[in-house]
C-alpha cells in the first residue's frame, strides 16, 4: 500500500475547491444556493478525533510491543491494515468534501455578506475546512504511526546469490 502524499490531498482541495465554487456560481444564477448543514463541520470533527484516537492507541500498544513489556497487547497486522485504509480513505474523503465547502465558503464570502443567513452559511463552510484539514493532518498521523520500517538500508549493498 502505498503512502498518501499531501500534494495529491492538496489537487484534490483545490480542483474541489474551484469547482465547487463554478458550481455555486451557476447555481445561484438559476435559483437558490442549497445551504451549508451545520453537521459538516461537526461530523468531519467527530470524524477527526476517532482517527486520533485510533492512532494514539495504536502508538502506545506499539510502544508498549516494542519495549516488551509484560501483558503487552499486541497489535494485529489485519487491524493495522484496516486503520491505515480507514485513515487513507477519510483523508481523500476529506479533501474533496473540505475543498466543496471551501469552494462554496468563498463563494458567499463575495457575495452578499450583509444577509445574516449567508454570514452564518459562510462560518459554517469555513469550519468544515478547518475540520477537513484535522481529518487529514490525524489520518497522516495514523499513517505515521503504522508505518512500517524499511526493509533495507539505502546506503547499504545488499547481497546477492549466486
Amino acid at each position: 500500500m502505498k503512502q498518501l502524499r499531501p500534494a495529491v490531498l492538496a489537487g484534490i482541495f483545490a480542483i474541489a475547491a474551484v469547482l465547487s465554487w463554478a458550481g455555486a456560481r451557476l447555481w445561484n444564477a438559476y435559483g437558490t444556493l442549497p445551504g451549508v448543514p451545520v453537521a459538516a463541520p461537526i461530523v468531519l470533527g467527530a470524524i477527526a478525533v476517532v482517527l486520533l484516537a485510533t492512532a494514539l492507541s495504536l502508538r502506545s500498544r506499539l510502544k508498549a510491543q516494542r519495549e516488551r513489556v509484560p501483558g503487552a497487547k499486541g497489535v494485529e497486522p489485519l487491524m493495522a491494515a484496516r486503520a491505515v485504509v480507514f485513515g487513507q480513505a477519510s483523508a481523500l474523503v476529506a479533501a474533496l468534501v473540505a475543498g466543496a465547502y471551501g469552494g462554496v465558503g468563498v463563494f458567499l464570502l463575495t457575495t452578499a455578506m450583509d444577509v445574516p443567513a449567508r454570514r452564518d452559511q459562510t462560518w459554517y463552510a469555513g469550519f468544515s475546512v478547518l475540520a477537513g484539514a484535522a481529518v487529514i493532518a490525524a489520518a497522516l498521523f495514523l499513517e505515521h504511526v503504522l508505518k512500517l520500517p524499511d526493509d533495507e538500508d539505502p546506503g547499504k549493498a545488499t547481497a546477492t546469490a549466486t
